[in-house]
């Protein structure tokens, strides 16, 4: 047996494997995405349909704006008086009652502010428009007599092509455009204020509803989503609120001081438009500076500018981070980039709404995609299904 079996491993040896068989390449369509530039091509369209998908999205409540924005109004508002509801009902208040109370006070806050205006622009009109005509006339002495003068035919020119304008078909339909405009506020305003009041009514039943049709994880993932939204909206129009009201009375101060007319409206634009981030207040001092020109002379508009810049500057370097805290996570790139989309798509009113919506979409995105074990089916410390996070 010897002998065989030294033959056998000798012939094992000298004799070669059999050749492996080249793989067939593949052929058709297929293969036309199996290698990296297929898959890379695969990518971009998924990120072109989701584009696309977006598009469409944008477009299509974009025709339904006087829905969408008065909900989105609507859901802020109710962020922020939520918790005035919530230490109304944990006072053994009816839940109708707390939401009355709330309701009532708001609307009394609004119109309390719309008569302080109206009965200061009325009590100081006819000052106003005197003061307005005798710095005009002095506005025009120093463009003729300053040391840039001008010639007495451009200022003529110019004046009368603002004339022309304003007598212009251009100018009316301007005008016709502007009165549809305040029809779709006002029609806005009346739908927010029912929205508004369901929200705050009956927001448990209505979370509750969106919710029914997923359960375990999902279920839990959302219901830390509501949370979370609310959170950053109501945090957002507090900690704005504040910010805003220490704008409006360092400025409105500083008017009172300098004698400039219409300083309590002023004050109450500069609140207003605060809550457009990054040039809400500068916008505001800028038209007070304007009114401080005509009525009180260059010096005193300068005083009101170098006002308005030390009042920006408290508000971006301590104001901000101290009381809005967490609320607003975003870098000032992503402020102005949501900030120029929002007043792109939907002008004022997309301008006050970018910023907030922009950071309960960050904040979503990181609750969605967190790892916390604590989201399970299992997990006691879930909240029940009755409940709603305002």
């Amino acid at each position: 047996m010897a002998p065989f079996s030294r033959l056998a491993a000798r012939r094992a040896c000298t004799e070669a494997p059999p050749a492996a068989v080249p793989p067939v390449p593949k052929t058709g369509p297929a293969s036309l995405w199996a290698d990296g530039l297929g898959r890379v091509g695969t990518r971009a369209a998924q990120v072109l349909l989701i584009l696309l998908l977006a598009a469409v999205s944008v477009y299509a409540l974009m025709q339904i704006k006087l829905l969408v924005i008065p909900v989105l109004i609507a859901l802020i508002l109710a962020a922020a008086i939520g918790p005035f509801v919530n230490m109304l009902r944990r006072r053994n208040v009816p839940g109708g009652l707390a939401t009355g109370i709330a309701f009532v006070a708001l609307l009394a806050l609004l119109a309390g502010v719309g008569t302080i205006i109206y009965l200061s622009v009325r009590n100081q009109w006819a000052d106003l428009a005197q003061q307005a005509s005798s710095g005009l006339d002095e506005l025009e002495n120093f463009l003729l007599n300053g040391p840039v003068p001008l010639d007495q035919g451009q200022l003529q020119e110019a004046r009368q092509g603002i004339i022309d304008f304003l007598t212009s078909s251009q100018a009316r339909s301007r005008a016709i455009t502007g009165l549809s405009v305040v029809t779709e506020f006002l029609a806005g305003t009346a739908l927010m204020v029912v929205i508004l009041f369901f929200f705050l009514k009956d927001g448990a039943n209505i979370w509750n509803f969106l919710l029914r049709p997923f359960s375990g994880l999902r279920e839990a993932k959302l219901r830390r989503v509501g949370r979370r939204t609310l959170e950053v909206l109501g945090g957002y129009v507090r900690g704005t609120a504040i910010v805003a009201l220490v704008d409006a009375v360092a400025i409105g101060a500083a008017l009172l001081i300098l004698q400039v007319p219409l300083a309590f409206p002023l004050a109450i634009i500069v609140f207003i438009t605060a809550f457009i981030p990054l040039v809400g207040a500068t916008v505001a001092g800028i038209l007070a500076a304007l009114v401080a020109l005509v009525a009180n002379g260059p010096v005193v508009a300068l005083i009101v500018v170098a006002v308005v810049v030390a009042v920006n500057q408290l508000e971006g370097d301590l104001l901000q981070p101290i009381v809005m805290g967490k609320s607003l996570q975003l870098h000032a790139l992503v402020i102005l980039m949501a900030l120029t989309a929002g007043t792109i798509l939907a002008g004022i009113v997309g301008a006050v709404l970018s910023v907030p919506l922009a950071a309960v979409v960050w904040a979503i995105i990181q609750v969605w995609t967190a790892e916390d074990p604590s989201l399970t089916d299992m997990n006691p410390d879930l909240p029940p299904a009755n409940t709603h996070p305002v």
